[in-house]
């Protein structure tokens, strides 16, 4: 128990740090996006902090299992060069012992990713996409911001090229309506203006020297030409509200996403709700795999080939994050291979971790990595043998 307490205290500190600094880089790169998303919109600086609020979630997914491998692989690390490794296999302690502390809290992290990706980040997710429509229509409260295209309620989207003080005269107008019955309706004007009904309740838009397209169900295009024009859809002063929860599958729980797949008639692609349910799992377990790699590859730092380990673990961890997207992209598509695209990539990354793992239990602080790099540097030594120096001349 104390051994384990010993290496549990020094991997709290790495593992807090390292986790803080990503989350800290990550929403500060989206935060720089955020800020100038509500500077065009017209929205204030308190919608930008609850949009990267939302975002903690969703980057906590990704800074966890990043902090917690490096974590695992610093404190490993340490222990070989402080010659502490050697003490503890000495006193009888094997690497399954002192690999303990780090499953314990490799068990801990994938409940937290468990309730991460399963119910709170689908609820951020949504959160984020209302206060990003909220900023992007702040600036229709009746009036339109230039460069901005605007929900302004009835399936109409407005955009201007130029807008005066006012927020009412229009020049290069873009206005686009998509109507219930799938008519579906197209104007371009050189000028517009917003005028309100004698009781101000509703607007109406003016336009002059433009062109509408009209695409109606049967594909077939009418296009007409204006000098006059008044679209009477009587707009009203406030924005459209938010679509309800649930229309992306990146929203749904991990309950909701079952019962969607469920469903008779799911209201999202059956193969798109599979592969987004199995990827979160997928996810969730890969937290498991986490030390059995980075407890092999700290070990072997010990013989002073660091180097190696960090760029061997750096891709193993990338590409597994990578093939798992696009396991994902491919099961969403439908493919014969459905959910097992998600988990090829698992299962390699299972087998290749256990294998190292297995290997430094046989020679602890060896590993066929290191093995391979020595390897390859023996045989760019032979075929780049060093020239013996020449006397200098007299």
């Amino acid at each position: 128990m104390k051994l384990d307490r010993y290496i549990l205290r020094l991997l709290a500190a790495p593992f807090a740090l390292t986790v803080t600094c990503l989350l800290t880089a990550f929403l500060l790169d989206r935060l720089l996006r955020l800020f100038q998303v509500a500077a065009n919109a017209g929205a204030d600086f308190s919608t930008t902090l609850f949009m990267a609020a939302d975002l903690v979630p969703h980057y906590l997914q990704q800074a966890i299992p990043a902090g917690f491998f490096a974590a695992i692989f610093m404190v490993v690390a340490r222990l070989g060069d402080d010659n502490e490794l050697d003490a503890m296999l000495a006193a009888g302690h094997s690497i399954v012992q002192i690999s303990r502390p780090f499953c314990v809290v490799a068990v801990l992290l994938a409940g937290v990713s468990f309730y991460l990706y399963g119910f709170l980040q689908p609820y951020a997710r949504y959160a984020y996409n209302e206060e990003r429509h909220a900023a992007l229509n702040a600036g229709w409260n009746a009036r339109v911001q230039e460069n901005t295209f605007i929900d302004v309620g009835q399936g109409v989207t407005l955009a201007a090229d130029a807008v005066d003080p006012t927020g009412r005269q229009l020049t290069g107008v873009f206005m686009e309506r998509q109507s219930d019955n799938g008519l579906h309706l197209t104007i371009t004007a050189r000028h517009g203006m917003l005028v309100a009904t004698a009781d101000g309740s509703h607007l109406r838009l003016q336009l002059e020297h433009g062109r509408m397209v009209q695409e109606g169900t049967d594909r077939r295009v009418d296009v007409e030409d204006f000098r006059h024009g008044v679209i009477n859809d009587g707009f009203t002063p406030d924005a459209a509200p938010f679509r309800a929860r649930g229309n992306a599958q990146n929203e749904l729980t991990l309950p909701e996403l079952r019962a969607q797949i469920a469903s008779p008639a799911p209201s999202i692609s059956r193969a798109t709700l599979q592969a987004e349910f199995h990827a979160r799992i997928a996810r969730v377990l890969l937290l498991l795999l986490l030390p059995f790699l980075g407890i092999p590859l700290g070990m072997a730092s010990k013989r002073g080939r660091r180097t190696p380990g960090v760029v061997f673990a750096v891709l193993a961890v990338l590409g597994v994050d990578h093939a798992l997207r696009f396991g994902q992209s491919v099961a969403a598509t439908g493919s014969a291979l459905g959910p097992a695209a998600v988990w090829i990539p698992w299962v390699v990354f299972a087998v290749l971790s256990l294998w190292l793992f297995r290997a430094s239990l046989q020679r602890p602080g060896d590993n066929p990595v290191s093995r391979a790099v020595d390897a390859i540097e023996a045989v760019i030594e032979r075929a780049n043998p060093r020239r013996p120096r020449r006397k200098p001349t007299p």
